[in-house]
C-alpha cells in the first residue's frame, strides 16, 4: 500500500514537471519526463510492485540470492584456480620463433624487396631543393 502511494506520488510529480517544461516550449523534453512519469504507475498497474515488495520483504529470497552468490563465489574460485595451475607445467610448448634471417620467415610468394634487399634511401638534396626553389620564389 506504502509503495503504490509512493509511485503516484512519483507519478504526479513528473507530470507536475512535464507540464511545467511544456508551458516552457521545449515540448521535446516534456514528451520524454511525461514518459518517464508514467511508468511507476504503470508498474503498480500491473503488479511489479506487490510482487518485488513480496521478494524483499521474504527472508527465503534473501537466503536464496545468497546461496545463489556462493555457488558463484565457487565456480569464480575454482576457474581462476584451475587456469592459474594449468598456465605452469601443465601448458602447451610454445614454439621458437624462427629468426629474420631464415629463408622460412618469408611467405613463399614473397617479391625480392620484401627478402632483405635493401631499397637505396632518397638523397637529402631533394629534400633542400624544394626549400631552396621555395626561397628563391620569395626572392631570399
Amino acid at each position: 500500500m506504502l509503495a503504490e502511494t509512493i509511485c503516484s506520488a512519483v507519478s504526479a510529480a513528473g507530470l507536475g514537471i512535464a507540464a511545467v517544461t511544456a508551458y516552457r516550449k521545449r515540448f521535446m523534453a516534456a514528451a520524454r519526463i511525461t514518459a518517464y512519469a508514467l511508468v511507476p504507475v504503470g508498474l503498480v498497474m500491473t503488479g511489479v510492485v506487490e510482487w518485488l515488495t513480496g521478494i524483499v520483504f521474504n527472508p527465503t529470497v534473501w537466503i536464496g540470492f545468497g546461496l545463489l552468490g556462493l555457488a558463484w563465489l565457487i565456480l569464480a574460485t575454482t576457474r581462476a584456480v584451475e587456469r592459474r595451475s594449468l598456465g605452469g607445467a601443465g601448458g602447451p610448448a610454445k614454439k621458437a620463433k624462427a629468426g629474420p634471417s631464415s629463408p622460412e620467415a618469408v611467405a613463399p610468394a614473397a617479391s625480392k624487396p620484401s627478402l632483405g634487399t635493401p631499397t637505396p634511401a632518397p638523397a637529402p638534396d631533394d629534400d633542400f631543393s624544394d626549400i631552396e626553389a621555395i626561397l628563391k620564389k620569395h626572392g631570399i
